[in-house]
């Protein structure tokens, strides 16, 4: 019989935003596979629970994966996490979930805490329907992916990393469109900044920029 591969979404930030069922699944487990042990193991630990660590993450190799597939298959039940919020968004857990699938083990989803939904549900705009980005890409294909977002009919939702922020927003505010620009949610230097493009840069050019971002971009 074949174990059960969990996926299981972490808190983004505040370590309240986990829910009954995912600490009931990391008891239950044999074996969870995290983006950084590290991280995993204080989230663990502040629920006294103590299970078998094993990194998978962007780096790791095919072997990794094979290796998480073997387990399984011999009956291990296993969870795998990211750092913050939910597996498989801009991350390498659709790899393993889909050798998961082509090897028939159950995939199962154990539903918490996402950056995307949380800038979605205060967002104050009609998001019944919308695009997601995921990371613009760094160099090649990024001026395409921006001209996309502002040609798009619907709203935009993008992540973006600290070290790029003001770079976007700079090619943003070229256009109509306006931005929510959510940074650190859940934690205790949480902001959410509403307006055009050149409003967003003009707020964040001069201050210490850390964390990283969700985006909205909408007419």
């Amino acid at each position: 019989m074949t174990g059960t591969l969990y996926i299981v979404a972490t808190p983004i930030g505040n370590l309240e935003d986990i829910t009954l069922r995912a600490l009931d699944t990391f008891k239950s487990v044999d074996l969870i596979a995290c983006e950084d042990t590290r991280r995993t193991k204080i989230l663990l630990e502040r629920h006294k629970i103590n299970k078998p660590l094993i990194s998978f993450h962007q780096h790791s190799k095919l072997q990794k994966v094979e290796y998480l597939i073997s387990e399984l298959s011999s009956g291990k039940n296993t969870a795998l996490v990211t750092d913050a919020g939910t597996p498989g968004i801009s991350d390498p857990g659709r790899v393993l979930v889909a050798e998961a699938i082509k090897n028939e083990i159950p995939v199962v989803p154990i539903p918490g805490a996402s950056a995307l939904t949380a800038l979605v549900s205060v967002s104050g705009v009609p998001m019944d329907r919308f695009s997601f980005f995921g990371f613009l890409p760094h160099k090649k294909g990024r001026e395409t992916a921006i001209k996309r977002m502002v040609e798009s009919d619907v709203p935009v939702i993008f992540y973006e990393s600290p070290h790029r922020i003001l770079k976007t927003l700079e090619a943003l505010k070229h256009f109509e469109g306006k931005v929510i620009v959510g940074r650190e949610l859940t934690k205790k230097f949480e902001e959410i900044v509403r307006g055009t493009a050149k409003e967003a840069h003009e707020y964040f050019k001069d201050k210490k920029i850390q964390g990283e971002f969700v985006v909205i971009y909408h007419s």
